[in-house]
């Protein structure tokens, strides 16, 4: 079991109520609890900065799988870096809309790499990459 330590933290007063308003409304039941998830985001992004850093992100893509070609070259994409996908959910919004969420794990240039690639496939309404890590630098 990690040793916890305590530190004391000095803020604004309206910084504060400003941050206890919105623990709050994220459903946090201390401060601590959110100061814990910030220092880890903090220490996500930080590790993403390094490019050889083994990451994992996923990759959201909404389309229009009538668009021409579009689920071909998605699937060849996906297929071409099959490595580094560890999975895809295809999801059917409506008649002509799709999400796909597609897992990644790899260096964190390599990560990027291949999302930017899916993004930028013609034909996807939106995309975007969802940054998180393998969980060995976390405690």
């Amino acid at each position: 079991m990690p040793t916890v330590e305590r530190f004391g933290v000095s803020m604004d007063a309206s910084l504060l109520k400003s941050f206890d308003g919105r623990i709050k409304k994220a459903g946090y039941r201390t401060r601590s609890e959110a100061v814990r998830d910030i220092v880890r985001n903090y220490l996500v992004e930080d590790e993403w900065q390094d490019e050889e850093a083994e990451v994992v992100g996923t990759v959201t893509l909404v389309y229009n799988h009538h668009q021409r070609e579009l689920d071909h070259t998605l699937n060849d994409l996906q297929h071409k870096y099959h490595d580094a996908i560890t999975c895809a959910t295809h999801v059917h919004l409506d008649e002509h809309n799709c999400l796909e969420v597609i897992v990644i794990r790899g260096s964190s240039k390599n990560v990027r790499t291949i999302s930017e690639r899916l993004i930028s496939t013609r034909g996807v309404k939106h995309g975007k990459l969802v940054c998180t890590t393998t969980g060995r630098r976390l405690s």
